[in-house]
C-alpha cells in the first residue's frame, strides 16, 4: 500500500469516541490530516484502545472504505480477529512497533539486573540471609527478536560488556550483537545462555517457544525475563523449572493468563519478580502513539512513508 499503491486520501475518525483524544487530535492535524466522525466519508482510523477489538471489527464491516488503520500497540494479537477479517489488498495496516521501544528496554534491562542480583528473594526476606547473585558485566544474553526493544536494548547493554546473541525469524546480522542466528538454531545458543530475554511478536509459531524442553537447554544459572508476550512462555513448565531450581529466576512484564491470578504460584516463587504488563505505561507511551499518529498521517495524505505496516498473515 506504500508507494504507488496508497490508501485513498480522507477524513480521519478516532476512535473509538469514548475515549479522550486531545493529544491524538492535535497529532493527526500537526500530520495534515482532517478529523471527521466516522461515516462514509471515513478513510482511516486511529483506534486508540486495546480494550474493544470487537468495536473495530464491526466498523470496518460497516465501512468498508476505510482503507487505513492505526493500531495502538506494537503487538497486534488483540485484533488478530479484525485483522483475518479485513487481509485484503485495499487496507492499510500500521501498528506502534518500535514507538515504545526505549521504556520497554529499560524494563527489560531493570528486570535482568534485578533478577541477576537476586532483588526479588531479597525483597521477601526477613533476615540477613546470604550473599549470592549474578552479574551482567560480561554476561552471555540471547535476546529472541531483533525489532525496536532488542536494538534498544543492544544499546543499554553495551557499557556492561556483554556477549549478545539475537535470534531472529530472518537471516541477517543485527548491528551491535556479536552473534546473530536464525530461529530454528535457538536450541543451539540456549546451552550457552546466562540471561534469555524474550522480545518477539506472539503469533502462532511463537506460542510456547520456551517450553519445558527449551527451559531444561538452559543452565542453572539463567535468568528468563520475558516483555513480549505471556504466551510465548509456557508457564506450568516455567513454574516447574523455577520450583526445581533449574534456573536462577524470571523477571516477568507478561504471563499467561494475563492477568496472572490472585494465589497463583508464580506469585510466591522467590526468585520471581513480576510487573503488571508496566514495561510501558500510560504516562510513557501517549507522547510516543502522538508521534507515530503524526508521523503516519503524514504519510497517509503526502508521503507515503508509513511507520509499522503490519502484515495481517504473519500477525505483526
Amino acid at each position: 500500500m506504500t508507494g504507488e499503491r496508497r490508501p485513498i486520501v480522507g477524513p480521519i475518525a478516532l476512535l473509538p469516541d469514548t475515549s479522550p483524544h486531545r493529544r491524538f487530535a492535535a497529532a493527526v492535524e500537526a500530520g495534515g490530516g482532517t478529523l471527521g466522525a466516522l461515516d462514509d466519508d471515513t478513510r482511516g482510523i486511529v483506534w486508540l484502545a486495546n480494550e474493544d477489538p470487537d468495536g473495530l471489527v464491526d466498523a470496518l464491516r460497516e465501512y468498508p472504505q476505510i482503507q487505513w488503520v492505526q493500531l495502538p500497540w506494537a503487538g497486534v494479537d488483540a485484533f488478530a480477529e479484525a485483522l483475518a477479517e479485513n487481509d485484503r489488498d485495499d487496507l492499510l495496516w500500521t501498528s506502534a512497533k518500535g514507538a515504545y521501544a526505549q521504556p520497554v528496554a529499560e524494563h527489560a534491562l531493570a528486570l535482568s539486573l534485578a533478577t541477576l542480583r537476586m532483588l526479588p528473594e531479597r525483597a521477601r526476606a526477613s533476615s540477613w540471609g546470604e550473599k549470592k547473585g549474578e552479574s551482567l558485566y560480561g554476561a552471555r544474553v540471547t535476546i529472541v527478536g531483533a525489532g525496536g526493544i532488542a536494538v534498544e536494548l543492544l544499546r543499554l547493554l553495551e557499557p556492561f560488556s556483554a556477549e549478545v546473541t539475537v535470534v531472529r525469524r530472518s537471516s541477517g546480522e543485527v548491528p551491535g550483537a556479536q552473534r546473530t542466528v536464525t530461529s530454528d538454531q535457538l536450541d543451539e545458543v540456549l546451552p550457552d545462555t546466562d540471561v534469555l530475554i524474550l522480545a518477539a511478536a506472539s503469533t502462532g509459531e511463537t506460542r510456547h517457544m520456551i517450553d519445558a524442553r527449551r527451559l531444561a537447554l538452559l543452565p542453572s544459572r539463567a535468568a528468563l525475563v520475558n516483555i513480549a508476550r505471556g504466551a510465548l512462555v509456557d508457564t506450568d513448565a516455567l513454574l516447574a523449572a523455577l520450583r526445581a531450581e533449574k534456573l536462577l529466576g524470571a523477571g516477568l512484564d507478561v504471563t499467561d493468563p494475563e492477568p496472572l491470578p490472585d494465589g497463583h504460584g508464580l506469585w510466591s516463587e522467590p526468585r520471581v519478580i513480576i510487573t503488571p504488563h508496566s514495561a510501558d505505561t500510560p504516562d510513557m507511551i501517549a507522547p510516543l502513539l502522538a508521534e507515530r499518529v503524526r508521523a503516519n498521517v503524514e504519510a497517509f495524505v503526502s508521503t507515503g512513508q508509513f511507520i509499522g505496516v503490519v502484515d495481517p498473515n504473519a500477525g505483526y
